[in-house]
């Protein structure tokens, strides 16, 4: 019998340590227009550079960093990038063809704030996400993660969202916030769940659950391909703060028992595109293009 190859992609997030950064920006008291489309220009160009290395290595998951666009959530930004550089976005766009593109604002994007002006910035932001994504002219299966809170809260955040941002949010579970309250407030939203394993692992939920388990669990929440987050504990740093680089043992029992599931997995390592094509070597990809190991594969190779 033919045995089934992985249907596990794997990708990273923001930065290519090799390449230029996509993410140049400039003090608030130093914006001005030209300014901007200076930076916007060079940060679009770099993507470009990014996005061509992951096509020509076989890397169809990455996740756009939030500072594409400086200050873009920001009223000191009063450009309408998106028309500007509709012709750019567009170029872009059609290198993305096939890639599952992500964002994931950053820790003061909190939806669920007491501070009414902090749940002001994060409507601006996920605003911003969702128009930078469409500026690609990329479909809502292409996600903005976003941290869960408390439900009442995240719920009266959540209705003040643009449609396009609401359509294209994701909850993900972490150590304050585990699997089983996200699932919960996911289904009354309507949204789908990221699980994120090393996260789970430092608050589990759903005791007597395999990971295998729990990702066809959380799978019955997307419509679209399903994305996941893999990283693991750097050794002697406060709890939660990732690795440098994969830790190749705990991916290989990962991909062992979910391999055969159609996932997009970004590892959220420090050294980045590095741990992605590691683990395209552990999956069996090759030439960074097509996978070629089963799961039996995997478990052989422990």
């Amino acid at each position: 019998m033919e045995k089934t190859r992985t249907q596990l992609r794997v990708g990273y997030a923001c930065v290519n340590t090799q390449l230029p950064s996509s993410a140049r920006t400039l003090r608030l008291a130093n914006v001005t227009p030209d300014r901007l489309r200076e930076l916007i220009a060079s940060n679009l160009d770099a993507l470009e550079t990014i996005l061509r290395w992951n096509e020509a290595h076989g890397i169809a998951v990455f996740r756009l960093t939030s500072n594409l666009i400086p200050f873009g959530s920001h009223a000191a930004n009063e450009l309408a990038w998106w028309d500007e550089f509709a012709p750019r976005f567009a170029e872009l766009g059609r290198l993305m063809q096939g890639m599952s593109i992500s964002t994931h604002p950053g820790q003061y994007t909190v939806l669920s704030s007491v501070r009414p002006e902090v749940v002001d910035a994060a409507v601006a932001e996920l605003a911003y996400h969702d128009r930078l994504l469409s500026a690609f002219r990329l479909d809502e299966s292409h996600k903005i993660v976003l941290h869960a809170g408390p439900p009442e809260r995240f719920a009266a955040g959540f209705e003040r969202l643009t449609p396009g941002a609401a359509a294209r949010l994701v909850l993900e579970n972490d150590e304050r916030w585990p699997l089983e309250p996200v699932l919960e407030l996911a289904g009354e939203l309507g949204v789908p769940v990221v699980f994120d394993v090393f996260h789970h692992e430092l608050a589990p939920s759903f005791p007597g659950e395999r990971t295998r388990d729990l990702v066809l669990r959380v799978s019955e929440t997307w419509s679209s391909r399903q994305e996941v987050h893999f990283s693991t504990q750097a050794p002697g740093k406060r709890p939660g703060a990732h690795a440098d680089a994969l830790d190749v043992d705990a991916f290989r029992r990962f991909a062992a028992v979910v391999g055969d599931l159609p996932l997009d997995c970004v590892l959220e390592v420090k050294d980045k595109e590095r741990s992605a094509l590691r683990a395209q070597e552990l999956l069996g990809y090759e030439r960074g293009r097509r996978p070629s190991a089963s799961a039996a594969d995997l478990r052989s190779r422990r």
